[in-house]
């Protein structure tokens, strides 16, 4: 979506008092629609012009004060809170920065090039949502991140985008977060607009297709649903054109009107004839007569109108489309009801894109009830393909990090400098002819890009993709008209871009029809055609080409697209691949034979395809794929295969909710062979770029590192630097694998995961008798040993930290099962101190990052992590032994007194199964204890404590209270000390320390767009 919805920017916008805008606006073009003042500004340096900038439109239109005016709200060089560097300006609400504001001249042309710098500001302001930058001529706003702006050209400024300013930097609004508000407010209205569009086209598609099978049964009905998307397709075009001016204002409504006058008149005709007939118009072009309400009287009138030939294909002539019958009632009906949504100010084409791709679930749906099949509503199309609609944020980072890249370089390559491109009179013709030729240099490149996106879907990333080119040449039209100081003139060039740059490929027929429209509804002007991507936007297979194993999607690339591959391959390759899609072993051996061992992993073989076949020499490389490639045995291959040419790593952790694995923006540049690769971290929609890692790291700790500072990596390097490892002192088993046949009698106890806490064991998972797992040796504890309980990930609600739980058991009698690792140490080291080890802030720390990747998973405590735990080679185990021994004791006490109260107290209260509340009854306030307790009584049917009853409690329930928390308090107090130890074993500084707690931030992280 765009920053604001129109709808909600309209409400807002007429609360506003007119006549404070009305004098605003007078005292706006004063300003800043004085030419020659203009002129100055043009001509003035970002120094010259920047104090008086920040006065004229911030303290005179919009209603600041300056310091050191007292009360002031708005200050120039405002210093970051954690560093040195400042802002240019800043609007300071109750002593915060609310929103930081970064200058240039007018000689910096491209504003996104000041993005980066000034959401580092923004980023050292806790309180600040907001960003403007300027460069005195052009205006750019911000809320909260980098995705979506609002751009104004003060120059240019129109009454209404005024009114928008206002809206958006008046100090009223600010002072209320007003476009914060806004925002959201867009956001939620987008979203109820999205479901309701979505439920209405929805009900178009299934009625219209029973409709359609029902009355024409001499077709295939397959066939016929295909058909029913594609007359979908059609009536989506004229909503969006009719509400566009690209055709008739209300041309539904009139084709409707006119189908019922004749009807009226007793003249027999089709609804779904006279829509045919308006296809072939808006195929061939016509001049038509079209029913009307008079301009001063509702009456209807007749009024002429020109429908020009769109064509693109969408509308050229179908047979089966042609004579199939539709039921006039249904077709009225639906499209009346669709007809009236706003799709100029409601319904935007990003609106249109969720509906597309949610629409593909439906279309699986439906092609599999045709087929006869029962769709596993979590096996849909979505599910089964791995398809998911990409958010924005992500589309736009990998789009100005792939294209965006290469233009950067070429700019430097033919030295296109836009500081040099002004009106200035003394430039020499020599020197316009020499500028002018490198932009028409750098524009023909542009043109020649190509870019593709093999597994294209409902055509996001080739929208966002669309989107960076077009302004791209608008940037070219910028400069081309500060050198010769003319005005504005934008280049025609989205048909040029449609047919020349972008390139997609799907397996879904359904997908590639949506895309097209996508890219069409994003680029349709008033009488000018569209553009036919038949030749670009491609129906097959991007991963087999043998017609044995994929029938008629089998797809060959050279053949598709000869230009491309006649010019050495795409530019660019982009996308959201498939992933954890199922299929059958026959496509498994081919795509392991053409590409990359990979079982059923799709992504292995598009990351390959994409190397090998797509990309030219140096082309760039970005996807969306599963955090796992950074560290599974299932991706070793292929990362081994791309190392060399990885350029860039972002975690995102998880951008959709439905896909239980998390993912990283991954890209790399073919061929480039860098030593290093930037890493990053997606948080609140932006990116933040850590820094640089060397690649040599990767054999260090057998993984890609990815959002981990050069202090953390500094410190990882230390921890480890003995290259000692528990696996040279140490054995890790599983326990016995024997869940099924455990009961709640037998003669030895059971304990699974659960049972295992840092503090010791609590309770047990059931019972066994011994003579059904005597043999199993994996199934008994062993002397000297810890026990290690699963890693768990919150998938659902993750944290940033999974931690080890370790405990030391204090018996032996119990059996385990595989859910617990047992480590069993040699005779030289005593368990008790790696018990203390695995449970320190330190080692759990390091692991995290330098051994579970900072993924969110849930694993075993196997070798594959044991072997990688570093350890000092030599140290003095007797004060660990001490202190853990002091734990083991302090755990015991505390156990003891936990168990006697809750005991007497279940016993009292005939509690048979105590809350988690009251399994932890000394965390608990009296007042909360007691309402635990008849929680509890209720739950068994019986009478609630009278007030004199609970009296009777206070004093036993604090008496026991205050032994328990002195116990905690001691416990909290060894720990530390431990958690001390542990950082001198492994030789930290007090600074490291901090980093490790969280008390000092390691190296500040770079907002990028």
């Amino acid at each position: 979506m765009s920053l604001f919805q129109n709808t909600v920017v309209k409400k807002y916008t007429n609360a506003i008092n007119k006549l404070v805008l009305d004098e605003k606006w007078q005292l706006f073009t004063t300003i800043f629609h004085n030419a020659a003042k203009q002129q100055n500004i043009r001509n003035s340096k970002e120094e010259q012009y920047q104090a008086i900038f920040l006065n004229d439109l911030f303290v005179q239109v919009l209603g600041y004060t300056q310091h050191p005016n007292t009360n002031y709200n708005l200050i120039t060089e405002q210093k970051n809170e954690t560093n040195s560097k400042k802002a240019d300006g800043a609007i300071i609400l109750n002593e915060n920065v609310h929103a930081v504001i970064e200058l240039k001249g007018t000689e910096t042309t491209d504003l996104s090039k000041i993005e980066t710098q000034a959401f580092g500001y923004k980023n050292n302001q806790k309180q600040c949502s907001y960003v403007i930058i300027s460069n005195f001529e052009k205006l750019r706003f911000y809320v909260d991140n980098a995705t979506e702006f609002v751009e104004f050209n003060l120059f240019t400024l129109s009454r209404d985008e005024f009114n928008l300013l206002f809206l958006c930097l008046s100090l009223e609004s600010m002072q209320t977060d007003l476009p914060k508000k806004i925002k959201y407010e867009s956001v939620s209205s987008e979203d109820k607009i999205t479901k309701e569009l979505y439920k209405d086209y929805s009900a178009f598609r299934t009625a219209l297709f029973s409709d359609i099978v029902q009355l024409n049964p001499q077709y295939n009905q397959l066939e016929l649903f295909k058909k029913t998307q594609k007359l979908l397709d059609r009536f989506l075009f004229i909503f969006f054109a009719e509400d566009r001016q690209l055709l008739p204002t209300n041309l539904i409504f009139s084709i409707n009107l006119e189908w019922q006058k004749l009807r009226e008149a007793r003249i027999p005709v089709s609804l779904y004839d006279r829509y045919k007939m308006y296809f072939n118009d808006l195929n061939t072009g016509a001049r038509v007569s079209l029913p009307a309400f008079g301009k001063h009287t509702n009456e209807i009138v007749t009024a002429q109108y020109d429908i020009y030939a769109y064509n693109g294909g969408l509308f050229q002539p179908d047979d089966l489309l042609d004579n199939i019958a539709v039921n006039d009632d249904l077709l009225f009906k639906h499209t009346r009801k669709l007809s009236e949504y706003d799709f100029e100010s409601e319904v935007d084409v990003n609106i249109l894109g969720h509906i597309f791709e949610n629409s593909l679930n439906e279309i699986d749906e439906i092609t599999n009830a045709i087929a006869g099949q029962v769709t596993d509503k979590t096996k849909t199309k979505r599910k089964k393909d791995g398809v998911f609609y990409t958010p924005k944020y992500i589309t736009k980072y990998i789009v100005d990090n792939t294209i965006g890249k290469l233009c950067e370089e070429k700019k430097v390559e033919i030295a296109l400098d836009e500081t040099k491109y002004s009106t200035d009179k003394k430039i020499t013709v020599v020197t316009k002819k020499r500028l002018k030729e490198t932009l028409d240099n750098y524009r023909n490149w542009l043109l020649q890009l190509t870019i593709v996106d093999p597994a294209c879907g409902s055509g996001a990333f080739l929208s966002q993709a669309l989107e960076f080119l077009i302004a791209e040449h608008k940037y070219v039209d910028e400069l081309q008209a500060k050198l010769f100081g003319d005005a504005l003139v934008l280049s025609d060039v989205e048909g040029s871009i449609l047919e020349n740059n972008l390139f997609g490929v799907d397996l879904n027929e359904e997908s590639v029809e949506i895309a097209k429209l996508s890219l069409w509804l994003r680029t349709a002007q008033r009488n000018r055609k569209l553009n036919s991507l038949n030749n670009n936007i491609k129906c097959g297979n991007s991963l087999i080409d043998d017609v044995d194993i994929a029938g008629d999607k089998a797809f060959n690339w050279q053949n598709e697209f000869p230009k491309v591959f006649a010019n050495e391959g795409f530019d660019v390759v982009i996308g959201n691949p498939p992933y954890g899609a199922k299929l059958d072993i026959i496509t498994q051996n081919y795509l392991n034979k053409k590409y990359i061992k990979g079982g059923s992993e799709t992504v292995i073989s598009f990351t390959k395809l994409c190397h090998d076949t797509l990309l030219k020499n140096k082309g760039e490389f970005g996807f969306i794929i599963p955090k796992s490639f950074t560290f599974s045995s299932n991706y070793e291959t292929i990362r081994e295969y791309v190392f060399d040419d990885i350029s860039e790593i972002i975690d995102c952790k998880k951008v959709w909710k439905e896909v239980l694995l998390e993912q990283i923006i991954f890209f790399f540049t073919k061929n480039c062979k860098t030593k290093t690769y930037k890493t990053g971290k997606l948080k609140n929609q932006d990116i933040l770029i850590i820094g640089d890692i060397s690649k040599k790291y990767f054999s260090e700790f057998g993984f890609y590192l990815n959002d981990i500072s050069n202090e953390e990596l500094n410190i990882g390097l230390k921890v480890k630097r003995s290259n000692f490892y528990i696996k040279d002192i140490a054995k890790n088993s599983r326990g016995g694998i024997f869940q099924n046949r455990i009961s709640e009698i037998g003669n030895i106890d059971i304990l699974g995961g659960a049972e295992i806490q840092r503090n010791g064991i609590f309770g047990i998972k059931g019972k066994i008798d011994i003579s059904q797992i005597e043999n199993d040796v994996k199934s008994f504890i062993n002397k000297n040993s810890i026990l290690v309980q699963n890693l768990v990930a919150h998938i659902e609600n993750p944290t940033d930290h999974i931690k080890i739980t370790a405990c030391f058991p204090d018996r032996n009698d119990f059996a385990i099962v595989d859910t617990i690792n047992q480590i069993t140490f040699n005779d030289k080291y005593d368990a008790k101190i790696f018990w203390s080890l695995f449970n320190s802030k330190l080692i759990n720390w390091y692991c995290y990052r330098f051994i579970f990747a900072r993924a969110i998973r849930t694993m075993h405590f196997d070798n594959s992590i044991t072997n990688r735990i570093p350890l000092p080679k030599e140290f003095n185990q007797q004060p660990f032994i001490e202190k853990a021994d002091s734990m083991l004791s302090l755990n015991a006490a505390l156990q003891e007194v936990s168990s006697k109260f809750s005991k007497y107290f279940s016993g009292q209260f005939k509690i048979e199964k105590r809350s988690s509340k009251l399994e932890k009854w000394y965390g608990l306030s009296f007042e909360d204890f007691i309402k635990e307790i008849n929680k509890a009584i209720k739950t068994q049917k019986g009478t609630p404590l009278t007030k004199k009853e609970e009296f009777d409690w206070i004093d036993l329930f604090e008496e026991n209270k205050v032994k328990a928390n002195k116990l905690q308090s001691e416990i909290a107090a060894t720990d530390k000390t431990i958690d001390a130890m542990v950082y001198e074993l492994y030789g930290l500084s007090e600074e490291e320390i901090g980093i490790v707690e969280g008390n000092v931030i390691a190296s500040k992280a770079k907002q990028t767009h």
